[in-house]
């Protein structure tokens, strides 16, 4: 079979397709063939810094749907030929690949592949952004930073499900229409830390009840002047940059600040199964959708991330291992 490898750290021009052995399933684990793999910001850093669990050579990708092939010894759940899809099962970028029965979830039929895969990571991120992480309610006015983005859409039309208001902040005019397709009330083009002001008025002059910023340091200080008084920040850029350090009396108005970790929202099994299953409810009803910014042949890796690193796309990027079904 063939993968993505990454042998040494660096670059995209590091993702390397190369012949790998087909892995066998041990006990249980699932032995997937792989049909779409999702490409996250993550991966990007995966490539440049390396894993904290594993040394190079290694495959990157932690997300994927496919279907069954092989069961490793005790698995009940799963039979050959079963659809499922999974996060956090490493090395997603290849053909095959073994996963932890206990980490992947059955797709149902209302629910393709690239739907599937395009939410394992990003949807159910969302769906803890906006449950639990904060908890929104009726009335609140959210600040989702790269709006037009995948996982920006999703926040917003999460957001916009449980009663809220959007601001969507996007990086440039032209993505302003994807951030209203996806149900922003207001789209704003800002680069850096320009936006305060104009999010502050948008909300009464109080500010926003909650901000979604993956940016990092370029606007972490400026999105907690865009906060009311009690306002949250949730923060979730892991690979963008160091967050400058902030002093207890520079916190203000009494804001709280968080940083989700996206295992925390499916600490169990039972608890996977729940907020996947409730994700699926939501798009087979139309009421979320899923936006695919491009699909690449894997073997095309390398202009995935080069495209994701650009901020070139909008929406979720799918890798497709057979080369007849991938088109840019």
């Amino acid at each position: 079979m063939q993968a993505i490898v990454i042998e040494r750290l660096g670059g995209p021009e590091v993702l390397t397709l190369r012949d790998v052995p087909t892995p066998e399933p041990g006990p249980g684990e699932i032995l997937v063939d792989v049909t779409v793999a999702g490409v996250n910001f993550m991966d990007t850093g995966a490539r440049q810094w390396g894993r904290a669990d594993a040394g190079v050579p290694f495959v990157p990708g932690v997300e994927a749907a496919g279907v069954v092939r092989g069961l490793g010894p005790g698995v009940t759940e799963f039979a050959v030929g079963d659809r499922v899809a999974w996060v956090y099962a490493y090395g997603t970028y290849a053909e095959q690949i073994v996963v932890p029965a206990a980490a992947a979830v059955p797709v149902p039929d209302a629910i393709d592949d690239e739907t599937a895969a395009s939410v394992m990571m990003q949807g159910l991120t969302a769906h803890h952004f906006v449950t639990e992480a904060y908890q929104v309610r009726p009335g609140d006015v959210a600040l989702v930073h790269a709006a037009a983005g995948g996982l920006g859409r999703l926040i917003t039309q999460l957001v916009r499900l449980h009663g809220g208001t959007v601001v969507g902040l996007v990086s440039r005019e032209e993505k302003v229409p994807v951030a209203r397709e996806a149900g922003a009330d207001h789209v704003l083009v800002s680069t850096g830390d320009r936006f305060v002001e104009e999010v502050r008025a948008l909300s009464g002059g109080e500010g926003v009840h909650v901000v979604y910023d993956g940016n990092g340091a370029p606007t972490f200080r400026a999105s907690m002047r865009a906060l009311r008084r009690h306002g949250t920040l949730l923060y979730y850029g892991a690979f963008i940059g160091e967050v400058p350090t902030i002093g207890m009396r520079e916190l203000p108005a009494s804001i709280k600040v968080c940083y989700p970790v996206f295992r925390d929202h499916i600490p169990t099994r039972a608890a996977l199964l729940r907020h996947s299953a409730e994700l699926f409810s939501l798009i087979a009803d139309g009421r979320l959708k899923v936006h695919i910014g491009g699909r690449y042949p894997l073997a095309e890796a390398a202009r995935a991330h080069r495209d994701i690193e650009a901020r070139a796309t909008t929406g979720k990027l799918l890798l497709l291992p057979s080369p007849t079904r991938a088109a840019s």
